[in-house]
């Protein structure tokens, strides 16, 4: 038995997506960062939390990957050519997209005032702007990342596509647009977003 915590507006979307494309029942809490229901299962205070058994698993990456492997579903098979080039693709999302969006959110709303740098924000959206760009090479013309196969990098590459679209930074081109659109068309997608607005 699976339950998820964590508000849809954050990561825990991505889990929340996962858990909806596996076909799993699972129950949902939408409980923010820093409440007293996550902080009795992660002292961080961050989301999501997914709960396996009482047992908390953190970092909706870990989370991710746990599911993918467990139930043999979104991933290549550990040990391959092919796992290694898609958490390739992986990490690369991570440290492009998904360090320089939480960045540019520290310093708008999360950091104290007096320790924000709003001017960073223009040398993240070059950031971002150069890692899409590498992003639409690396789909070329297929309908997933790791080709025809949706795989765990397209949920996180999901997730930040629609995080810089709210948060004002560049979203890519036609082909990244196109992609989002398959993305969100999923079934999956939309019952996770029925979750809240995200």
């Amino acid at each position: 038995m699976y339950t998820l915590i964590g508000i849809p507006q954050s990561r825990a979307f991505r889990p929340l997506w996962m858990l909806h494309e596996l076909g799993l029942e699972f129950e949902y809490r939408a409980e923010a960062p820093q409440s007293d229901p996550v902080l009795r299962h992660n002292p961080l205070g961050k989301v999501p939390v997914l709960l396996v058994d009482e047992t908390p698993l953190t970092d909706s990456t870990a989370i991710l990957m746990y599911l993918a492997d467990r139930h043999d579903a979104f991933t290549r098979p550990a040990g391959t050519l092919d796992r290694a080039r898609q958490d390739g693709v992986t990490h690369f999302l991570l440290d492009e997209l998904d360090a320089a969006l939480w960045t540019a959110a520290r310093h708008s709303f999360i950091l104290p005032e007096e320790r924000r740098v709003p001017a960073i924000k223009d040398s993240l959206k070059w950031e971002v702007e150069r890692a899409l760009t590498r992003l639409s090479e690396r789909l070329g013309a297929h309908p997933f990342l790791m080709g025809d196969d949706m795989t765990v990098p397209d949920i996180i590459a999901g997730h930040c596509l629609g995080w810089a679209e709210v948060a004002g930074f560049p979203t890519g081109d036609a082909n990244l647009s196109s992609y989002l659109e398959r993305l969100r068309d999923r079934p999956a997608y939309r019952k996770a977003a029925e979750a809240g607005e995200v």
